[in-house]
């Protein structure tokens, strides 16, 4: 609490009392940390969440006017979800899918208009908050998977698969990315006693991504890291900085091999590691397989405007649709399906025009950028459409644009000075 009060950051707004500002910046650490356990509903961090957007919007919170455009695509990509569920509201899942939407959609903005004030101390203590949670649930997955916890098989893992606090070891190996990505900035650039505490951090969320056996997610870790690496490596200042984080990267590639050399030295590890690591799996193939599902439900999508509605796809198909922009089509027809990319792409080609933007929260913005933009592919082959994790990072996406144009604005203001 006593760093909520005075950690730094570029104050675009009225500055509010010490008090209000170290309540709001612990609540979003308090955010981050919920966001790991969600096996249970509602989550801590639905509960966490409404409780911050509560205090924020009591103690002052801000709508900008460049976030008009997200709360309209937002909206419509909501209400056409909801107009093709109407005929199916008997159904309390649909109902229960419906209001999920609207909530994610809501946390979207929360999470735009916290971040695009006092940005960089409110982000940081999101980083922490999320890395503290990353650690809880990956060694709830690593002790699961190791039989560590007495009768916590069951609880922790899923078909051989350590899940931990999560209730899919897909979405536990998504969600963990991120902190990932904000322990391996560390490693490659902060002092060795801190980069020494982030290598086991890294370490240890690696290892429960691995145990996962996500393919996604193993995937993800490896491009998401590799992006925003060389994007630290093109944005930073100096050749020593660059130099340090090309070695830096060199060596956890290095310690990253050797712990999978190790795990593939016991049986069960291998022989789970081969049999996910194999791209033949049987419901990927065939007509009715993942992706003949894809070309099949998008010529289905021609000819429904209002789509079939939220989770009847597999009343159509052998599985769900396991492709969001598809699901968007599916689910809310074609006012739907077009938002929704409409949304996700916005926000990426957004995000790469901000990349070079020189803003105190640069190093945070390339972590989460660069997680962004790998669950929007991840999304061509999975759904992602309630990760709670994507739509934080959405609206923090926004949050942070909003307050660089802002502070690109401000610091244009501030006369040179020869002009004084």
């Amino acid at each position: 609490m006593a760093y909520a009060a005075t950690a730094g950051g570029v104050k675009l707004a009225a500055p509010a009392a010490p008090g209000v500002l170290a309540i709001q910046r612990a609540l979003m650490w308090l955010v981050g940390a919920s966001g790991a356990i969600v096996f249970i509903e509602p989550s801590p961090y639905e509960i966490v969440t409404l409780l911050a957007a509560v205090t924020f919007f009591a103690t002052g919170l801000r709508l900008r006017l460049v976030l008009m455009p997200l709360i309209l695509m937002l909206v419509l990509l909501n209400v056409g979800y909801t107009i093709s569920a109407v005929p199916l509201f008997e159904q309390s899942e649909v109902a229960s899918w419906i209001a999920t939407s609207w909530y994610m959609a809501v946390t979207v903005v929360f999470f735009a208009m916290v971040t695009s004030e006092d940005t960089a101390a409110r982000l940081d203590m999101l980083r922490r908050g999320l890395v503290v949670g990353a650690m809880v649930a990956s060694l709830s997955a690593v002790a699961g998977y190791f039989h560590l916890v007495p009768g916590g098989d069951d609880l922790l893992t899923l078909y051989g698969r350590a899940r931990g606090t999560f209730k899919d070891p897909n979405v536990l190996g998504a969600f963990l990315i991120l902190p990932a990505l904000f322990a391996l900035q560390s490693v490659v650039s902060d002092k060795l006693a801190k980069a020494f505490r982030n290598v086991i951090a890294f370490g240890i969320m690696s290892l429960a991504i691995l145990l996962a056996f996500s393919r996604a997610a193993w995937g993800g870790l490896v491009l998401t890291s590799a992006f925003m690496l060389a994007l630290m490596v093109l944005t930073s200042r100096t050749n020593a900085q660059r130099s340090r984080i090309v070695v830096m990267a060199i060596v956890a590639a290095v310690l990253g091999l050797a712990l999978i050399a190790v795990l593939l030295s016991f049986d069960s590890t291998a022989e789970m590691f081969k049999q996910r690591a194999s791209f033949d799996q049987s419901y990927d193939e065939g007509r009715f397989g993942r992706f003949g599902r894809h070309i099949l439900g998008a010529e289905m999508a021609l000819d429904l405007p209002f789509g079939i509605g939220p989770l009847q796809f597999h009343r159509y198909f052998p599985e769900d649709t396991h492709n969001s922009y598809l699901n968007a089509f599916m689910s809310g027809g074609w006012l739907s399906g077009v938002c929704y990319p409409a949304l996700v792409f916005t926000t990426v080609i957004m995000g790469f025009r901000h990349i070079f933007v020189r803003v105190p929260w640069q190093r945070a913005y390339l972590a989460i950028f660069s997680a962004f933009v790998g669950t929007v592919g991840e999304s061509f082959v999975i759904d992602t459409d309630h990760w709670r994790h994507f739509w934080m990072m959405l609206g923090a996406m926004w949050g942070m644009i909003a307050a660089a144009q802002a502070y690109k604005s401000k610091d244009n203001t501030v006369p040179m000075e020869s002009e004084r």
